[in-house]
């Protein structure tokens, strides 16, 4: 198959060699299990049952995952055994099955879905950076979809993700998922919708004013939006520090000038590679 999943567009045959994601035909997965640090309508008091793909289709400087996002890790899974593994975390009691860094595996996500698909939401969480077909491909699989919506400037898109053109394929994708899935809560818990979330980077605040605006007049009311605060220097970052108490002040004073009230807020102790999940790598 000549993979074109993604916006990278490889166009390269992934049974011979990877592509920009680093991800060769097999299906590798670098954590099964319950996560309790997701937005509480995914996480709840069961937890979310994460699946961490290996590899990413963006090439972010600062990535926290990035002992599997940067290679080729983790144990390989085919559709049939994935399945299984689904089945196990249902059994588990989690609220959700709840895919990590999924775009370069859509294709086998679906086919493990066919085998079993279960009586859980399911989660798309992902980068933004998608290519809209795929997204109306997923819709028939897919509850709730968890995008970020990390720049709304393409010039820091390729500073720190060596991607051009982000934008215009996270606004794409992020209008497909909400105009194919509206919300819906049952109890405190998403059985429906989609949460887009931003991460403030320090010294970087117009970029996230500019992506509140954006969802602002594009998104409020048909999307949940969540601030995030844990940015951490990881990998190879050139910002060297977390988020200073004024500069998140400043961006949640922005998210009332633009009367964005339905949402989530992480708190800045999040800033901590403590709450980074641990690897089977």
């Amino acid at each position: 198959m000549k993979c074109n999943l993604c916006p990278n567009l490889c166009n390269v045959d992934r049974d011979i060699k990877s592509g920009l994601c680093h991800a060769d035909n097999d299906m590798r997965i670098s954590r099964i299990g319950k996560h309790f640090y997701e937005e509480p309508p995914i996480s709840g008091n069961k937890g979310s049952g994460t699946i961490f793909f290996s590899g990413c289709t963006l090439d972010c400087e600062f990535c926290q995952n990035y002992e599997i996002s940067k290679s080729k890790v983790g144990k390989v899974y085919t559709p049939y055994e994935l399945a299984k593994a689904i089945k196990e975390l249902e059994n588990e009691g989690v609220h959700n099955i709840n895919f990590v860094t999924p775009t370069h595996f859509s294709h086998k996500i679906r086919e493990t879905l066919d085998i079993y698909p279960p009586n859980i939401p399911i989660v798309y969480n992902t980068s933004g950076y998608e290519n809209v077909q795929i997204i109306k491909e997923m819709n028939a699989y897919v509850d709730i979809y968890l995008p970020d919506f990390k720049y709304a400037d393409n010039s820091l898109a390729l500073k720190y993700s060596k991607r051009k053109d982000y934008l215009k394929y996270c606004m794409e994708a992020i209008s497909e998922m909400v105009k194919a899935k509206p919300i819906i809560m049952e109890n405190g818990i998403m059985r429906q919708g989609v949460i887009v979330r931003h991460l403030v980077l320090p010294n970087n605040l117009e970029n996230s004013k500019e992506v509140i605006r954006l969802f602002a007049e594009n998104f409020n009311g048909y999307a949940i939006l969540s601030i995030m605060s844990q940015f951490t220097p990881c990998y190879k970052s050139t910002i060297l520090r977390t988020l200073k108490p004024i500069e998140y002040k400043i961006i949640l004073s922005h998210l009332e000038k633009h009367q964005i009230s339905d949402g989530y807020i992480q708190d800045l102790s999040s800033a901590n590679t403590k709450f980074i999940p641990d690897f089977e790598i």
